[in-house]
C-alpha cells in the first residue's frame, strides 16, 4: 500500500522559499495522479498544484509563477518548491495520490509565512 511522509515545512519570512517533498513507499508514483493540496486555518483542504496523466502540471490562479510542482522517479519523491511566500500561503500542505476510487495522503507538513 502507498504511504506518503511530507517534509520541508517550517517558518519563513515574505518573501521567502522553502521546498516541500513527498517521500512515497510501498508503490511507484507513476501510476497514480499527484498532487499538493493545503488546509489554511479555518478553511477547507484545497489543491494549490496537480501532476496529471502525461506529466501535465496544474496550479491554482494564486500560486502561479511562485510555485512549481515536481517529481524525481528515481527517488519516487515529489516535490513543491514555493518562492515569494506570503502570509497568505500559511498552511498545513498535504500531499496525495489519486487512482479511481482511492485518495492516499500524507500527515502534513506547517508552513508558516510570517515577519
Amino acid at each position: 500500500q502507498l504511504k506518503l511522509v511530507e517534509s520541508g515545512g517550517g517558518v519563513v519570512q515574505p518573501g521567502g522559499s522553502l521546498r516541500l517533498s513527498c517521500a512515497a513507499s510501498g508503490d511507484t508514483l507513476d501510476n497514480y495522479a499527484i498532487g499538493w493540496f493545503r488546509r489554511a486555518p479555518g478553511q477547507t483542504r484545497d489543491v494549490v498544484a496537480t501532476i496529471g496523466s502525461g506529466g501535465r502540471a496544474s496550479y491554482i490562479d494564486s500560486v502561479k509563477g511562485r510555485f512549481t510542482i515536481s517529481t524525481d522517479n528515481a527517488n519516487n519523491t515529489l516535490y513543491l518548491q514555493m518562492n515569494s511566500l506570503t502570509p497568505e500561503d500559511t498552511a498545513v500542505y498535504y500531499c496525495s495520490a489519486y487512482i479511481p476510487g482511492r485518495y492516499y495522503w500524507g500527515q502534513g507538513t506547517q508552513v508558516t509565512v510570517s515577519s
